[in-house]
Formats: C-alpha cells, sequence, structure tokens
C-alpha cells in the first residue's frame, strides 16, 4: 500500500528539553512520541484510553500550481520542532505516535494525496486520532477522502460535515488541474457523483481574496461562510449560533486550518500572507467550542512555510493550536490535567 513516498520519522526528530526523567508531571511532548511505521503488517487497533496520530504532508506542489509561494513542504518538520517541547498537560492514559511522512517526491500530486488518503484511512482504522501536520492546503483532499472512505465502512452515506479556517475558499474548478486551491470544488464533485450531502463551512473568507466568482460558486454549492470581517466586528455568541446551527445537523467532522487565515503579524511564515487576518485567539475559541461537539474525526494544519517564517512564529502557532486540540479531546475524555 505504501510506497518510497512514506517515509518512517527519525526519532532524532523529536528532541527537546528533559527536566525528569521519572516524574511524569514534568514531561514533554518529545518523551511521550512513539514513532509507528505503516508498513508494518502486524500493527494492532488501539485499545488504550485515547490515542492520537502525527502524519506530515511534505508537499506543497498543489500551491505550486495555484501560484502561491512554495516551502511549506518543510513544514512538518518545523512544527514537530515546535511540538517537542510542549508540557503533557494529559494523563498517562493518553499516547502521542508519530506515524511518518507523506512525500511528494517523484510523484505527482493526486498519488502523494491518495497515499494520504490511504494512510488517514489506516489511521482511523487503529483506533487513533489522525492530525495532519502540512504541507500545502491540497493535504485536505487527501485527508477527506481517507476520512471518506474510512467512516464509508460504517455508513453507505457518512454524514460529514467539513469546517475550514480559511482566508479562501478553494472552490476553484478543477476541470483541468488540481491544486491548493480546489480541494473542496473537488470534494463538491465527489459528493454530488456519491449522491452524499455537500456540507461545507469556510471561517475567515476574505473578500479580497476570493473573486465574485467564487463567491457566486459558493452560495450554488449552498456553502456557509463568515467573513474575516464580521468575526472581527461581531460578539462571539452570536457566530458560535452560526457554528452550533452547521455542526448539529452533522454526525462526523473534518477540521482543517489554513494558517493563511491569520493575521501576518501571526502567522508570517505562509503561503499566501494576510496583514488583516484573524486574531489566534479568536480562532481558538472557535475551535475549541468545535471540538466540544465530540464529532471532530480528524484535523490537519496547512501552509505552515517555514521558509518564510520569522523565529519559527508561525510553526509554533501551529503547535499551540495542536497542543489546544490535544488537550480539548483529552478534556472531552477527562483526561487532561488542565484546560489550556
Amino acid at each position: 500500500m505504501f510506497d518510497k513516498n512514506y517515509k518512517i520519522t527519525n526519532e532524532g526528530v523529536w528532541q527537546g528539553r528533559t527536566d525528569s526523567e521519572s516524574n511524569y508531571d514534568a514531561f514533554r511532548w518529545h518523551q511521550c512520541v512513539k514513532i509507528i511505521d505503516l508498513k508494518r503488517d502486524d500493527l494492532i487497533l488501539y485499545t488504550g484510553k485515547l490515542g492520537f496520530a502525527f502524519i506530515g504532508f511534505c508537499c506543497d506542489e498543489g500551491v505550486r500550481r495555484n501560484g502561491g509561494r512554495t516551502g511549506a513542504a518543510n513544514g512538518p518538520k518545523s512544527i514537530r520542532k515546535e511540538l517537542s517541547n510542549l508540557p503533557c498537560d494529559f494523563s498517562k492514559e493518553v499516547k502521542l505516535f508519530d506515524v511518518g511522512d507523506i512525500c511528494c517526491e517523484d510523484c505527482t500530486l493526486e498519488e502523494s494525496q491518495d497515499l494520504l488518503s490511504k494512510a488517514i484511512k489506516k489511521v482511523l482504522s487503529l483506533n487513533l486520532f489522525p492530525i495532519v501536520l502540512g504541507g500545502g492546503h491540497e493535504v485536505a483532499f487527501g485527508n477527506y477522502m481517507g476520512t471518506l472512505d474510512y467512516l464509508s465502512q460504517r455508513s453507505k452515506k457518512p454524514n460529514i460535515g467539513i469546517i475550514n479556517f480559511d482566508a479562501h475558499f478553494d472552490l476553484r474548478p478543477c476541470t483541468q488541474v488540481t491544486s491548493s486551491g480546489t480541494m473542496f470544488r473537488q470534494i463538491a464533485d465527489i459528493c454530488i457523483k456519491r449522491e452524499l450531502e455537500y456540507s461545507y463551512l469556510c471561517i475567515g473568507v476574505q473578500k479580497h481574496s476570493n473573486t465574485i466568482d467564487l463567491f457566486k460558486t459558493a452560495d450554488t454549492l449552498g456553502v456557509k461562510y463568515m467573513l474575516a470581517k464580521d468575526i472581527i466586528d461581531n460578539d462571539n455568541w452570536k457566530l458560535m449560533e452560526d457554528i452550533d446551527d452547521f455542526i448539529k445537523l452533522k454526525d462526523y467532522l473534518y477540521v482543517t486550518i489554513c494558517s493563511d487565515v491569520f493575521s501576518t503579524a501571526f502567522a508570517p511564515g505562509v503561503s499566501s500572507s494576510q496583514p488583516l487576518g484573524l486574531d489566534p485567539e479568536r480562532v481558538l475559541k472557535f475551535l475549541k467550542y468545535i471540538l466540544r461537539s465530540n464529532k471532530v474525526v480528524s484535523f490537519d494544519i496547512a501552509e505552515v512555510s517555514p521558509r518564510f517564517d520569522q523565529d519559527d512564529v508561525t510553526a509554533n502557532l501551529a503547535a499551540v493550536l495542536i497542543f489546544s486540540v490535544v488537550n480539548t479531546i483529552c478534556g472531552i475524555n477527562r483526561l487532561s490535567a488542565s484546560s489550556y
């Protein structure tokens, strides 16, 4: 199933400060992560309380095709570095696994996305929660397809809602070439073909970053969206109600964050910078609220580009968001030492 474009993570990647080798309360993530090779045939279902699986998507071919600034292929390494020193703010019953990287070397974008979908399906089949480290936002197509294929084993027509924190709709036509700007149009086409309900909520849309045609396409496809300016101007409660109206009708949620949803002040290292983007604190509140629905089955963060990052600010922001994802899910399962 996996070829040369799947690579096992080197244990040396997970390094950091060690305050104690015996006191778990002083442990950091690099002391807890276990490396897994998805190529092994003897992997068994995880039966512990709660397990998370990190998988890197070392690809930004979709960004290149989309005319964006490349560099996000190195994002997974940069994010792992920032994750390493995070404190283990959860009980020993929670396990962290690193299941390797999907690369795009001597293969097409479509082949790397297909490989990612197979990896996601296997991770979910092992009873682990996948957290994908991007990579260009084309990661969304592979992650969604793997989630759909897995859930289709449970239900003929799984009711999946997509929540995307993004300045862009990524709904461009994909008749000739796919890219980091076409994923959610591709998914819409697949839903139509399989007679599935297409449910997509985009949070943080910038009017100056999307054409009138894209807004019309969103309306035609029934896409729900929140403009960045409305998020900045309105209070949280009204926005939470709108989010709740979306998620309460879904059985499962796939959540993806494109780092360009944030203001450049907080995320300079992205493929498409946003000087008027969102404040991470606001996004974090929405993210936690969505996670507490207990319907999220897969998560990724995309377009962290070390090439343009300053003092690893963007990678660090990605790590903090992932820290919150893990701790919020632990809180739902009452396995968190505290809430962030």
